[in-house]
């Protein structure tokens, strides 16, 4: 498989997987830092992602994932060899009881944390830009007109969207055309091996790639699909390494995905190949371009998360595992 891959009429070519970091500053920082993102690089890696909000849910630091990352930046010197992806938007989760219904996303709103990010990261311009969620009281063409005053301004060089609908992207990606704006460059919402059987997730502000979504990506290659949660919240290696006991309040709890774990131990076998490559390879078997996000506090586990190119899995093995 080509290791880079280019969003249609734009600049941007990235490596198949995305480096995510919400965990960065909570269980990885500093020296640890620089060996993330050394093994991630040295794969070839050059996508990473982060999100003004992670993780303000932990008291004591506000936005110290993008800190990590700018540290990260500002000790490395990578900036120029990195596209860099970051979100604003997203509800205040610093509240002891945080409202994921209460709206982040006037120009003000979205203004004030790309400031933020930009000054996080020690940065003057993110690569990517994303609303981190959608309030479908506003028009869309408020929300990309906020975005393409940022292009302007020199902030931002493409954005994207986060946890939309099909219909809102399709609505913003007529305006656009009308407009003459490129519009969205990707769009990351959740799609993973295990969403097929997985109960309802306890957020319903979250986005799935699923139905008309699904259809939407099929049909329009210029926004490209980044589902998050690609290693299932690291379900099928609890499973594998604790068994039953250690995922009975796993929302991916359920008989068809214990029953894809079943068949997965048959596709690596088949292929020689990690756990997580196996859950990884899905993303290269659809019928649009993905490019995952993927996280971990271990660089030995990043380098074999990005060795998953290197396995020919094929879309039938997936259809077999999800028994379709």
């Amino acid at each position: 498989m080509e290791k880079r891959i280019v969003i249609p009429n734009t600049d941007l070519s990235l490596f198949p997987i995305g480096l995510g970091t919400v965990d960065a500053g909570l269980k990885w920082d500093g020296p640890e830092a620089d060996r993330i993102f050394g093994s991630y690089l040295e794969q070839g890696g050059n996508v990473i992602d982060t999100a003004h909000v992670y993780s303000d849910w932990v008291p004591g630091e506000k936005a110290r994932s993008e800190r990590v990352v700018g540290d990260w930046l500002s000790r490395s010197g990578k900036r120029s060899e990195i596209v860099l992806i970051t979100k604003g938007g997203h509800p205040d989760m610093t509240r002891s009881v945080p409202d994921l219904h209460e709206s982040r996303l006037t120009r003000q709103d979205m203004a004030e944390d790309l400031d933020g990010s930009l000054k996080q990261l020690r940065t003057d311009y993110i690569d990517l830009y994303f609303y981190h969620r959608d309030n479908e009281e506003q028009s869309v063409e408020e929300e990309i007109d906020t975005m393409e005053a940022f292009v302007k301004a020199g902030k931002i060089r493409y954005y994207g969207c986060s946890n939309w609908t099909a219909k809102r992207m399709q609505e913003a990606d007529a305006y656009c055309a009308r407009m003459g704006y490129r519009g969205f460059a990707a769009d990351q919402s959740l799609l993973n091996l295990g969403m097929k059987y997985m109960k309802p997730l306890a957020d319903d502000t979250l986005g799935y790639i699923k139905d008309e979504a699904f259809q939407y990506h099929i049909d329009n290659a210029d926004n490209l699909a980044m589902p998050y949660m690609g290693n299932c919240s690291g379900f099928f290696h609890i499973l594998e390494a604790k068994g039953e006991e250690g995922v009975k309040e796993n929302p991916y709890y359920t008989p068809g995905n214990m029953e894809a774990a079943r068949r997965m131990k048959k596709l690596r076998e088949k292929y020689g190949c990690s756990l997580t490559q196996a859950i990884l390879g899905f993303f290269f078997c659809q019928p649009f371009t993905c490019v995952p996000l993927y996280g971990s506090s271990s660089p030995e586990r990043i380098a074999d998360a990005c060795r998953t190119m290197e396995i020919p899995f094929t879309a039938e093995d997936y259809r077999e595992i999800l028994g379709e």
